[in-house]
């Protein structure tokens, strides 16, 4: 791979299910969960992916680690095209390709132990001596902060916190070159999340990991990523780094998610922008611009024309007609 390629390029990625009914389970109609997505991350660089619920972020999460089967697109890792190969074809990826997931716990075995867990991935892909793997285990174990006399313990034992370090020493054991971090932070407290963001990004600068970071908070996404993806019915609206997409939003649907950040400053008084209706369904999303019937600035075109997304300034892109 030469220094320019990206660890993770996505090109028009979809995933669209199936929605069966009646006796025979006939085709009703699909979801659009994914519907045409394209980014790339570099080699220590956090892309954060921003939106509402259901917007179709840990959709593409799962399509990237290969947990599910994309309808339509491309996704190259490390230069090397991988979606659509086979369970076996991909196990010689899965090691530069690992997951940190919302709820620590419930990604645990609670019948293992601590050490067993982080050495399992290196068990599973390298031929070292038990020694040498429980030497490793330990190493990782400090380097997310964790005591070495904890490795005997079972999750349980541990606190939230804790039991989120510990997944990533797992996801860290193989020394990959993507984590998708899948809402890592959102189940633990304010000050435990500070902790956490600031171990990740201490280990992207020891280790060199790129993090596509999933996330609906918007602090959190600024203090880690260094661009942004915002993601709406399935498609990217707003691409940019992380200052000029705070500093500049140029899609509506970005400028109303920006406006509902609180500000820590009783002095200063921000505008909100209530966006009136609902999200519209994924199985029937409406023509053209997908936000348009939210949207208080939407013209006839956007109604029945799919804006292409375009780079309005250097690095900054944008799927919007009015830009």
């Amino acid at each position: 791979m030469s220094a320019t390629t990206p660890v993770l390029e996505v090109k028009n990625l979809k995933k669209h299910f199936p929605v069966r009914k009646g006796l025979f389970s006939r085709l009703a109609a699909k979801v659009y969960a994914v519907d045409g997505v394209s980014f790339d991350i570099k080699a220590g660089e956090t892309l954060g992916l921003v939106g509402e619920s259901g917007c179709g972020k840990s959709t593409a999460g799962k399509l990237i680690l290969k947990l599910i089967e994309p309808t339509e697109g491309q996704i190259s890792l490390d230069g090397a095209r991988i979606e659509r190969l086979s369970r076996g074809d991909m196990r010689k990826h899965r090691r530069d390709l690992q997951v940190v997931f919302q709820d620590p716990y419930s990604s645990l075995n609670p019948r293992m132990r601590a050490k067993d867990i982080v050495a399992e991935p290196l068990t599973n892909f390298t031929r070292a001596p038990k020694a040498e793997i429980e030497a490793q285990v330990a190493t990782l174990f400090e380097k997310v902060g964790l005591r070495r006399d904890q490795m005997v313990r079972f999750p349980h034992e541990f606190s939230g916190g804790q039991r989120q370090r510990l997944v990533i020493a797992r996801a860290l054991a193989l020394r990959p070159k993507l984590i998708v971090c899948d809402e890592a932070v959102s189940a633990l407290d304010v000050s435990v999340q500070a902790q956490v963001i600031n171990l990740l990004a201490d280990l992207q600068r020891d280790f060199g990991v790129a993090y596509l970071f999933i996330a609906h908070d918007l602090a959190v996404v600024e203090h880690i990523s260094h661009r942004v993806a915002v993601m709406y019915l399935g498609r990217i609206v707003e691409l940019a780094d992380k200052r000029t997409l705070f500093a500049n939003p140029q899609h509506p649907y970005t400028e109303a998610l920006l406006s509902a950040v609180p500000v820590p400053d009783p002095t200063v008084k921000s505008k909100r922008i209530i966006l009136e209706g609902d999200v519209p369904s994924p199985i029937r999303p409406p023509p053209g611009c997908h936000f348009h019937t939210r949207c208080p600035y939407a013209v006839d075109r956007c109604r029945s024309e799919t804006p292409l997304i375009r780079e309005v300034a250097p690095g900054h892109f944008v799927s919007c007609h009015l830009r």
